[in-house]
């Protein structure tokens, strides 16, 4: 019988398809070969499909295939795959991609025009659109005329157009980026751009006429448009084509020199492109190093540097494994073996699951390595005829296995070896378990049958390493999530999560790059060594995936402070040189690192060491301070020079000064130290000061002249002639003359508020002032209150202190408008009617003529309705009743104070009508505890709130909803409960308890005893019994809701009252009483009413 075979793929459609409209078919092929015949399947996009129902296509008899004729080419678009499948397995086809293109489309954009000054570069961007490669850029105008190229005007590898500097010849308006796509022959076009090209050229006029002269282009070092950096990094497989670019800017145009470190440019290298693009065909290792690019003319150079490393894709040796068919109890051998670069990494799975096996770090001396562990280390190795050294590492768990199967002859021997740690097995292998370094020696293994004798001989050199291994466990997966702990650059690669059924696996990678902070710069070399400069050139280091922002130039010195490095000089991250300016008579040596996003890298190794020569100083001190600290002198301190720029030896200062504008002679001194003081001067006077450094080798520059002034002096004079003009309610100007200018001084406006016109007291005096920068005679001053009497003076001050006040002038602020009212509230609500009740503005800014009321129907989006308006012509009026509204109705109520100059601002309150009027009751008794409420019907529920009438906000003390009783359900519950025998009982029991108690404290304070509530209550009189006083601020108190009623009764609603003699009774913004409120002085007042439930 024939064999049973799983199912294998013989055919299948390599690669995705493309479907092209004029092309007539696509073939989707896959056969595959088995026993039992596999039958087919396919899926797309991951569903299950049949292609004759969902296509509409026949599939071919015998195998899986299908053709797609051409129609409506869209519907087939997505990812294929074929199943082929019997009773032992399935087998699966790489997934088909069939791709439909659609036609590739420049955006439509708005580009403005680029405009430059002759000599500076442009970029022009092509951005092409993604299609069916191969692709195909060019640079013409809208007239289809090529764009003229050569060193100066190019097309980079990336389809844009670079001008390395600008000339006149190249402005024009229809540079066209054209891509062409030969699979679908198809062209596009971008939106021309426009380049303006301004003229350098020099011109000057003749009676007129403007005449050209010559260019004066200005010349320019060169640098890199592309690429970006200093360093790059490319990474290619062996064969593909390795392809380098340059383009640089500058004046003239730079040169481009292609060279590869410590050897020549490959023989296959070609230069294209001007010379700025360096290709090799058909890379190979050999091709991998560092490559370099040089942009030069006639001002300078710049450079960068390609990291090119070739990789060779794994490859199998000698060939992949192969399947095995096998008898139960042979061997099986699968060899597994691959080549590539870098080296790859292989692994087995048995049933998805990784064979047997720890990954363990172990760490021998100062070397780390990684080995794979199968828990027994074994040395498993046996020549015939010969003898064997067998060096192997082991440790005090490990087993030495001697395999020796060849034989030959040779005389008998008669020693053998024995012991518990020895086994010889039927096989003739000699094992040795805990072997040790006493085992060394050298074994003979014999062989005996009934044909002769053979015996062969081993040495065994054991070699004991101390060796620890521990698990390092860096990466966990939980739930699909494989996270990575202490990444580092082992971890950089594309990471393959695999999720596999019975039937299909399918895969998805992640490519993880690891940035880290730049490598050291190497070759750092000093160059163009002079008296004091020298040029530090270097090659920077990998950069790990985070481009070089920056490098950093540090110098260490061995006279003043060796062994101590310090910044000297930062560098741009595409400049690999840098000038260094050096002071004189020190030791220097240098060291480079560099700076990218993650941070600063290690220095380089520093270079030799480099002497400057002694010179003069080349700088004076600065930050010189010019002080008077006394009226009659002036303090004079500077920076000093730092030890390294003092260029050498005998460092001192020569200090000048003289009067400005008076004295031509300068005054001078030499000194050492960094400050002097010049004494006998005049009170604030200029000075001209500088200070020139010099040592024992000469002069430092020549110094620039300070201004200073010496010692002021108290001032003793007062602005005169101080007058003011009131602008408005609040602002005020004031004017004085200026006192003498022999002092330097500030001048102050100092204001107090004496008393509101409004009334006749005086008030609390409010003290303000204003200082004002330089010597002026004049201030704005702000903040006024309106309708008050104001007193000011003014003087000025400097450090040491204020001088005299001018005499005081008085003024008056006019009256203004009020503020806005404090509280505004909506009460007793009705059908047609709503009370609104306020409260009068804390600062009237006038006399109070009135309020304005206006109110306006609104909804719930309120939409408003027409403004109606109400003239409240009396000032005492705090509470007004509004009839003729609409029923069940929302209002919106303004209300603003006004005086005879106009109306403040409003407050605005919400309010609404009811369907049912509620009812008030008389006032409550507040000597008792309860209230009765008659007239309601049985079974009825209510809402009882408890008010206080004078609470502006109609907010309740007390509200519960109570339900009154059906008439038979009371009496049967009376019956049930207060006619028991032990009910009355108990309630007699209770009288008498309460009566006994009562007697002994009687007895208890007739004999002298008093409580000490009531020694409190001596020294403390309650609030109530102050309630009486007129002069007493009203409190209120959550604990008993009635004890507001304590208050005076026989204050009215407003009215007058001295300003700071007494404290008011005065509401939060929700109306309830506060002491906060005590705070605000000068306001009206509010008298509450009586309390009214």
């Amino acid at each position: 019988p024939a064999v049973e075979q799983l199912p294998t793929i013989t055919v299948q459609t390599a690669g995705p398809v493309i479907a092209l409209p004029f092309e007539g078919s696509f073939s989707m092929r896959c056969e595959a070969k088995g026993n039992p015949q596999p039958v087919y399947r396919w899926t797309k996009d991951g569903k299950a499909i049949d292609p004759l129902f969902d296509l509409g296509v026949k599939k071919e008899r015998n195998n899986g295939s299908f053709v797609i004729h051409s129609g409506r080419l869209a519907q087939f678009q997505g990812m294929y795959q074929c199943y082929a499948s019997n009773n032992l397995g399935t087998a699966v086809s790489e997934e088909i991609e069939l791709i439909v293109p659609s036609t590739p489309k420049f955006p439509k954009e708005k580009i403005a025009p680029i405009v430059v000054k002759e000599g500076q570069p442009v970029i022009l961007e092509c951005n092409p659109p993604q299609g069916i490669p191969p692709r195909k850029i060019y640079w013409m105008t809208i007239g289809l005329q090529h764009i003229e190229q050569d060193e100066r005007v190019s097309m980079g590898h990336d389809g844009n157009l670079y001008i390395s500097n600008a000339l006149e010849k190249d402005s024009r308006r229809d540079y066209c980026c054209f891509a062409a796509f030969s699979v679908i022959r198809t062209i596009v076009r971008k939106t021309a751009m426009s380049v303006v090209v301004k003229s350098c050229r020099l011109t000057h006029g003749r009676g007129g006429v403007m005449v050209w002269g010559s260019y004066a282009i200005p010349e320019r070092r060169p640098s890199l448009l592309v690429p970006s950096g200093v360093q790059s990094e490319v990474r290619l497989l062996k064969g593909e084509e390795l392809v380098l670019e340059c383009i640089a800017e500058g004046f003239p145009t730079p040169v481009i020199e292609w060279t590869k470190r410590t050897e020549k440019l490959p023989k296959r290298a070609n230069l294209k492109n001007y010379g700025k693009r360096l290709t090799i065909n058909n890379i190979e290792e050999e091709d991998d190093g560092k490559y370099t690019c040089e942009a030069r003319n006639s001002v300078g150079d710049t450079v960068h540097y390609f990291n090119v490393m070739v990789e060779e894709p794994p490859r199998w040796q000698p060939e992949p494994p192969k399947g095995q068919l096998a008898v139960v109890g042979s061997d099986v051998h699968i060899k597994c073996s691959a080549s590539g670069k870098p080296r790859p990494v292989t692994s087995w799975r048995k049933n998805g699951q990784p064979l047997d096996g720890e990954w363990v770090e172990c760490i021998y001396s100062a070397l780390e390595f990684n080995l794979c562990c199968n828990k027994m280390f074994l040395c498993n190795y046996c020549i015939s005829n010969t003898v064997l050294t067998c060096t192997c590492p082991v440790g005090k768990q490990q087993i030495a296995t001697l395999k020796c199967l060849s034989s030959r002859n040779k005389d008998d021997t008669t020693e053998s070896v024995e012991g518990e740690r020895f086994s010889v097995f039927k096989n003739g292998s000699l094992q040795i378990n805990q072997a040790g370094k006493e085992d060394s020696g050298e074994y003979v293994c014999f062989a005996t049958n009934s044909e002769g004798k053979s015996a062969i001989t081993a040495l065994l050199d054991v070699k004991v390493f101390l060796y620890k291994c521990a698990f390092i466990i860096r990466y966990f997966l939980d739930d699909g999530m494989l996270q990575i702990i202490n990444v580092n650059q082992s971890d950089k690669g594309t990471y393959t999560c695999t999720a596999r059924t019975n039937l299909d696996q399918d895969t998805a990678s992640a490519l993880v790059t690891v940035l880290d902070v730049p490598d050291a710069p190497e070759d750092v070399e000093l160059s163009e060594q002079k008296s004091w400069s020298v040029r530090l050139a270097w090659v920077p280091g990998d950069d790990h995936n985070s481009s070089t922002t920056e490098f950093i130039v540090e110098y260490e010195e061995s006279q003043w402070d060796p062994g101590t490095w310090r910044e000297l000089q930062r560098v741009p991250g595409n400049q690999v040189t840098a000038l260094l300016t050096l002071h004189g008579h020190l030791n220097y040596q240098f060291r480079v690192y560099a700076v990218n996003g993650i941070g600063k890298g290690p220095p380089s190794n520093p270079t030799d060491r480099y002497k400057t020569l002694p010179a003069a100083p080349d700088k004076n001190p600065e930050n010189i301070k010019i002080q008077g600290h006394l009226p009659h002198q002036m303090d004079i301190s500077w920076e000093p020079l730092l030890p390294v720029e003092h260029n050498g030896p005998g460092l001192e200062y020569k200090l000048s000064y003289r009067k400005l504008g008076v004295e031509d002679i300068w005054k001078e001194h030499l000194v050492k130290r960094h400050a002097f003081v010049i004494k006998n001067t005049p009170t604030f006077v200029p000075y001209e000061i500088k200070i020139q450094s010099r040592n024992s080798h000469g002069w430092g520059p020549e110094p620039k002249v300070v201004t200073g002034y010496s010692g002021e002096d108290l001032p003793t004079a007062s602005p005169q002639d101080v007058a003011v003009e009131v602008l408005n309610t609040t602002l005020l100007r004031v004017s004085w003359t200026r006192v003498s200018l022999h002092i330097l001084s500030l001048p102050q406006v100092h204001w107090l508020r004496k008393r509101s016109l409004l009334h006749s007291n005086r008030i609390p005096e409010e003290r303000h002032f204003l200082t004002f920068p330089g010597n002026r005679s004049h201030a704005m001053v702000p903040g006024l209150r309106p309708f008050s009497e104001y007193r000011l003076t003014v003087n000025v001050f400097n450090k040491r202190g204020n001088g005299p006040n001018s005499d005081p002038v008085t003024f008056q602020t006019p009256e203004g408008v009020p503020e806005q009212v404090p509280i505004l509230t909506v009460s007793n609500a009705q059908r047609d009617s709503i009370t609104l009740v306020w409260a009068p503005p804390f600062e009237a800014n006038g006399i109070l003529t009135g309020y304005l009321l206006q109110y306006q129907l609104i909804n719930e989006t309120l939409a408003m309705g027409d403004m109606q308006e109400v003239n409240v012509s009396s000032a005492d009026t705090t509470q007004w009743f509004l009839q003729g509204l609409g029923e069940m109705s929302k209002y919106m109520f303004y209300l603003s104070a006004c005086t005879r100059v106009g109306c403040g601002p409003q407050r605005m309150e919400e309010g609404s009508t009811v369907t049912e009027a509620s009812e008030i009751s008389e006032a409550v008794n507040t000597s008792k505890n309860f209230h009765l409420i008659d007239g309601l019907e049985p079974g009825t529920v209510y809402t009882v709130r408890l008010l206080a009438k004078s609470r502006l906000d109609n907010a309740s003390i007390f509200e519960d909803i109570i339900q009154t009783r059906v008439k038979g359900k009371r009496e049967y519950l009376h019956l049930g409960v207060s006619t028991q025998g032990w009910f009355i009982g108990m309630m007699c029991a209770v009288a008498l308890l309460t009566l006994t108690v009562l007697i002994a404290c009687f007895v208890t304070r007739n004999k002298g005893g008093k409580y000490a509530v009531k020694e409190k209550e001596d020294l403390h009189p309650e609030v109530e019994s102050q309630g009486m006083n007129d002069d007493t601020f009203c409190d209120y108190s959550e604990e008993n809701p009635l004890k507001a009623s304590q208050c005076s009764l026989d204050r009215g609603m407003g009215g007058d009252s001295d300003y700071g003699d007494e404290e008011e009774c005065q509401f939060n913004e929700d109306g309830s009483f506060i002491g906060e409120y005590s705070g605000h002085k000068n306001r009206g007042s509010v008298r509450p009413s009586p309390v009214t439930a």
